[in-house]
């Protein structure tokens, strides 16, 4: 909220200039930067080279605001946005292998068929079309380039994936694979794992002992102060006059200045904690706080204020088990590695086929419930991941669930086949048939991986990070 604040406050006006300011830099200014030698190439497929200036197009044309990258370079938004360029160019050159055209004919057809440039009697208007471009801040030849690029990749998928007729049987398999009901059985685990009241001070020891120094746990003194237009400028509204305090701390922030002579200097309140623990019960500033320990000294923005803030010590001690906290954190870490150890060994006795139906009978004394499934879509028991993978199994198999933090052993007892839905067949057979153009696609993909080569030029990758800093 302060941001938005403070962004209409000073730079309301400020937005003109850096936009003519950013216009030379999208058209010209990066294109002198990479001008010598194969510098001006961020990425190469095959033989096909992609340009600086065909990423900055590229940039363009997805109308992305150059702070927003500025912002997001350490999330790899570079590389994403390069990424899209290269899928695109790659589906390109294969609409270009198979001879995929779209004639001009054609692509003015599909714009004055397009409903949102028609008038009421479905004829084509010219002043709409010219105003969908003015409201999208985009010139009609590039709108068509994208229009055309589009229907051609369109046209190149149901290429690849035509000729995929299903057959009856085909169809029928499938609605049984979909619709067929399983008999499951099923036991919660939660009674076979070593409960946190039945661990021994000798397994807490043997833990802290094992993992002494992932264990650790950070303990800061600090002190901090929120800052508010009252407590700062005497008044309750955010004006300019706290802004330009704000920044004058920012400022003093940077010159190393010492915290309580800042808190002195603007006259403001601080609080001084030591020994301060993160848990959940904390205050969320302090909480905050210690999660941006590792930067020492800054002023940072929270829903309705600022707040300065210094840290003075970071100490790291081992685990105090005499705090029942702390000791509860513990219990719950050993039980959950116990957990895991047991789903694991479980897991593996059962891909090597060393877990049988009397071991599973064994444990039918502790807890014990049946089910039966539907459909591949029957989640009432368990999630849809779960369920799909049930269906994926062969009669009389054994499975872990994962539910809620319940881990249940199933045991699939018989599948029930259901007559074949022939009145439904139609919509069977296309649901098979997409299920194949799937497929086909998932193939295809594989074999673009292999047909192209996609080097990426590192430096100049870089170079483009460093300019948007």
């Amino acid at each position: 909220m302060i941001g938005s604040f403070r962004n209409f406050s000073k730079s309301k006006f400020a937005g003109v200039l850096v936009f003519i300011m950013i216009i030379p830099f999208v058209f010209w200014g990066m294109g002198g930067m990479f001008s010598s030698g194969n510098t001006n190439n961020i990425a190469k497929i095959n033989n096909t080279n992609i340009s600086t200036e065909d990423f900055l197009n590229h940039v363009n044309t997805l109308e992305i605001s150059p702070d927003y990258i500025r912002s997001n370079l350490d999330k790899n938004v570079i590389e994403e946005l390069l990424s899209t360029l290269i899928t695109s160019e790659i589906l390109n050159l294969e609409v270009e292998s198979f001879n995929i055209a779209l004639s001009e004919n054609s692509l003015s057809n599909k714009i004055k068929n397009n409903k949102n440039f028609l008038d009421e009697d479905g004829t084509f208007k010219r002043i709409k079309y010219e105003k969908f471009l003015l409201e999208n801040n985009i010139s009609a030849p590039v709108y068509e380039t994208r229009l055309k690029d589009s229907i051609t990749q369109k046209n190149l998928f149901d290429y690849i994936g035509s000729g995929t007729v299903t057959p009856k049987f085909l169809a029928e398999k499938f609605y049984q694979e979909q619709n067929r009901k399983i008999e499951l059985e099923f036991i919660n685990l939660n009674s076979f794992y070593v409960q946190k009241n039945q661990i021994t001070q000798s397994e807490i020891d043997q833990f802290l002992n094992e993992n002494e120094d992932t264990l650790k746990v950070d303990y800061i003194d600090f002190s901090y102060a929120k800052i508010n237009p009252k407590n700062l400028v005497g008044v309750d509204e955010y004006n300019q006059a706290f802004f330009d305090s704000i920044d004058q701390i920012e400022i003093d922030i940077s010159n190393e200045i010492d915290f309580s002579d800042i808190a002195k200097k603007f006259n403001i309140e601080s609080t001084n904690i030591t020994n301060f623990k993160y848990s959940e019960d904390k205050n969320e500033i302090e909480k905050k706080i210690f999660d941006l320990r590792k930067n020492t000294f800054d002023i940072i923005e929270t829903e309705n204020e600022y707040v300065l803030y210094k840290i003075n010590k970071i100490e790291q001690r081992s685990p105090d088990t005499k705090d029942l906290q702390t000791r509860d954190e513990i219990l719950e870490l050993i039980f959950q590695q116990k957990r895991f150890d047991y789903n694991k060994d479980l897991l593996s006795k059962i891909k090597n086929k060393n877990f049988s139906d009397i071991d599973f009978s064994k444990m039918h004394k502790e807890n014990f419930e049946t089910i039966t499934l539907n459909s591949v879509k029957d989640a009432k028991k368990f999630d849809t991941n779960s369920i799909k993978l049930l269906y994926s199994l062969p009669e009389k198999s054994f499975a872990l669930i994962y539910e809620s933090n319940n881990i249940y052993l199933a045991k699939i007892k018989k599948f029930i086949n259901v007559q074949f839905d022939y009145d439904n067949y139609k919509n069977i057979a296309n649901e098979q048939k997409t299920n194949t153009k799937q497929r086909l696609l998932k193939s295809y993909d594989e074999l673009l991986n292999d047909k192209y080569k996609v080097t990426l030029n590192k430096k100049t990758i870089q170079r483009v990070k460093n300019y948007f800093q």
